[in-house]
């Protein structure tokens, strides 16, 4: 029987800092389900949500100095890597091209299969605390933070100026943060 090993926040940050092989297994173990989770809600294929996660944590392995503590906690930055991979995926060229040269058969019903396989965004608990904020924030953060819109992108779809889009963003994060103090 193995010895299960637990880090703190800070013990986690500074193992991973100094290459340590077995707080990466740690973490990849303890965080890689609720990034995939994220990740495949913005993606929505199961096989390039995968991609993207191996991708996210050779950004969290290269990256691991950029982390700032002061900032947020290590869950927070993560989740902000796999969300902008994830978006920069859809955007990508390759993606794009993939997405038109698929047969009408292929594409049937993708998103029902997947939504019903894999466990959402309600595995972490997040939805939980997102039915706390006003429906007009929470909504602007589902599309910003789910489904891989831009500002821009979601003032011309909700059809509200930019400047409301950011401010009532801005002030849903803000709301967040507190709510999961």
């Amino acid at each position: 029987m193995g010895i299960t090993l637990t880090y703190t926040e800070q013990e986690l940050v500074s193992l991973l800092r100094n290459r340590d092989n077995k707080a990466f297994a740690y973490l990849y173990d303890n965080y890689a389900s609720a990034l995939y989770s994220i990740i495949l809600q913005i993606v929505s294929d199961a096989e390039l949500a995968n991609d993207v996660l191996q991708e996210v944590f050779v950004n969290i392995w290269r990256r691991i100095e950029q982390y700032d503590m002061g900032k947020g906690r290590l869950f927070t930055w993560m989740m902000n890597i796999a969300r902008n991979a994830s978006i920069d995926t859809l955007r990508s060229k390759g993606y794009q091209n993939s997405r038109k040269n698929q047969s009408i058969e292929d594409n049937v019903d993708t998103l029902q299969v997947t939504d019903v396989l894999q466990p959402g965004v309600d595995t972490i608990g997040l939805r939980k605390v997102l039915e706390k904020l006003k429906a007009e924030q929470r909504i602007l953060i589902e599309l910003a933070y789910f489904k891989g819109y831009t500002h821009e992108e979601i003032a011309e779809l909700e059809k509200i100026p930019l400047g409301t889009v950011k401010t009532r963003i801005r002030n849903a994060l803000i709301q967040l943060r507190e709510l999961l103090k």
